[in-house]
């Protein structure tokens, strides 16, 4: 039985693993699954438009930004998250940095040293950007 068996979100198949040992430096752009149980210091990126997901396992650390549909945490990432589906901070998740979401799902024991915003906070602050520009 998966440890993701439930219904509440389809996830994308995990095509990419980053092993547990591997250190990768740079940029990593992905599509469908990537399970990560390696360290990663770079920005983890899904490719536009795709119904991605991101798996960053209890022994994973990732140093840069992340970005996917679908976010499960339950290691280490410093840096910031935006998730445009679903956001899933499990018991051992460690964030330093500011999270973008659409749904959060947050257990007990995770921990986040950042500001929690859904993505429609943070699109009503563009306004504000153009202005600036205008100027």
């Amino acid at each position: 039985m998966s440890m993701f068996s439930n219904k509440k979100a389809a996830q994308s198949p995990i095509r990419t693993l980053i092993g547990e040992g591997s250190v990768l430096q740079g940029e990593i752009r992905f599509s469908d699954g990537l399970r990560i149980d390696g360290e990663v210091r770079g920005d983890v990126i899904a490719n536009d438009g795709s119904a991605s997901t991101i798996v960053i396992s209890e022994k994973a650390k990732v140093i840069g930004r992340v970005q996917a549909a679908h976010v499960i945490v339950n290691g280490e990432v410093q840096g910031p998250i935006e998730s445009n589906q679903l956001l899933e901070l499990q018991p051992r998740a460690r964030v330093v940095g500011d999270i973008r979401y659409e749904t959060l799902e947050m257990h007990q024991g995770a921990q986040v040293d950042g500001e929690l915003r859904p993505l429609k906070a943070g699109e009503r602050a563009a306004p504000l950007v153009l202005a600036a520009n205008a100027a």
